[in-house]
Formats: C-alpha cells, sequence, structure tokens
C-alpha cells in the first residue's frame, strides 16, 4: 500500500505544481555485468544471492555453479516480469532522455519478460547443463507468506514505444552470468549456507 501511497502523492504533485514525473516500476534486474564494462572484472557488479537480497535467477545460478540444486519455493508458479541488467540501463536512458510533459506524471514498468520461478529454473538449468554443469532442480517448501499462484500482467509498451529493444534474451544472459560465476565458484561454495532460507 505504500508504494501505491508514494505514487498517489507524485501524480498530485504533478497535477498541483507542475512538476514531470517518471515512476519507474522495475522488474527483477539481473546479470553480471553491461556492456560498457568490457571485460575488466573490477567493475562487475554486486552480486547477492542470499535469502534477503538475492532474486532467485541469482540464487539459481550460483547453485548451479556449486553444484547444488536449484530451489524454487513451493509450487513455483509465482511470477514476475524480468530484465537483464544491461537493458535495465537501456530503458533509465531511454526514459531520461524522452522527459514527460510539464505537469506529467508517468509510469514505466520496466521488465523484458515474465516468467514463474520454475520456468526460470528450467532455464537456468538448461543454460547450465549446456556449459558442463550437473543442474538438478529440487522445490523447496516455501518460507514465504505468499500466493503462488496469481493473476500478473503487467504492460510495458510505454518503453516499447520509445525504442526499447532488448539486447539478449534470457537464456544468452545467464550464459554470461554462469560463465562469470564459475570463475567464483570457491568465494559461493563459502557462502553457500545463505542459499537455504531460514528467515520465516
Amino acid at each position: 500500500w505504500t508504494k501505491v501511497h508514494d505514487s498517489n502523492n507524485i501524480m498530485f504533485a504533478c497535477k498541483i505544481w507542475g512538476l514531470q514525473s517518471t515512476d519507474i516500476m522495475q522488474g527483477v534486474v539481473f546479470g553480471t555485468r553491461i556492456d560498457e564494462m568490457g571485460d575488466d572484472e573490477r567493475l562487475l557488479t554486486r552480486f547477492d544471492f542470499d535469502q534477503c537480497f538475492g532474486t532467485a535467477v541469482n540464487r539459481y545460478c550460483a547453485e548451479a555453479v556449486i553444484g547444488h540444486p536449484l530451489t524454487p519455493f513451493g509450487k513455483g508458479f509465482q511470477r514476475r516480469g524480468f530484465l537483464p541488467l544491461r537493458d535495465s540501463m537501456q530503458c533509465l536512458t531511454i526514459a531520461i532522455e524522452n522527459p514527460p510533459k510539464k505537469g506529467e506524471y508517468r509510469v514505466f514498468n520496466q521488465f523484458e519478460e515474465v516468467y514463474n520461478v520454475t520456468e526460470l529454473a528450467l532455464k537456468v538449468q538448461k543454460t547450465g547443463n549446456e556449459l558442463g554443469l550437473n543442474v538438478e532442480v529440487r522445490n523447496l517448501e516455501n518460507p514465504r507468506k505468499e500466493m503462488e499462484e496469481h493473476y500478473y500482467n503487467p504492460d510495458h509498451k510505454h518503453l516499447l514505444d520509445l525504442s526499447y529493444k532488448p539486447t539478449h534474451d534470457v537464456e544468452q544472459e545467464l550464459r554470461i552470468m554462469l560463465k562469470d560465476l564459475m570463475k567464483y565458484k570457491d568465494i559461493i561454495l563459502e557462502k553457500k549456507e545463505v542459499l537455504i532460507p531460514d528467515i520465516r
């Protein structure tokens, strides 16, 4: 409710004071790099795979690299919008370069595709196996209080209308991530206890 309240306040401020605002409703961002980084590993992004800050994609990739089964929570039907980090940067650039009109409040749903967490696990499994990893999927009891099946149908037409074009499909991005993470397998192994949730 508080996120919507913020949006209502911003919309109201735009109307009464003529402000301009783009409210970015960002999907789950994943990936380890953007093109501008080149091969400079000092510029690699932060990569969280724990239960508090990590995403399902990050957790699955970390699990795949160390030979731990991938762990969708519950039935695995929870759906979200996802987009690679490089495309997130492209979307933000497009929003900045195409500002709203005076008094306009607009919402951009920033994502590339919608997947459920089982579909993502199967994509990581397929990509990992192609890279020579032996990847299994094993559902875990859901530690969260959430609906596992729900209506989710966001629209991202605004960004497409402003010329957003995805640069990689999810499998290409997963391949890059897994290759990057394979170099850090020992570090992931040292932290593997954070993969299985203990917060209820």
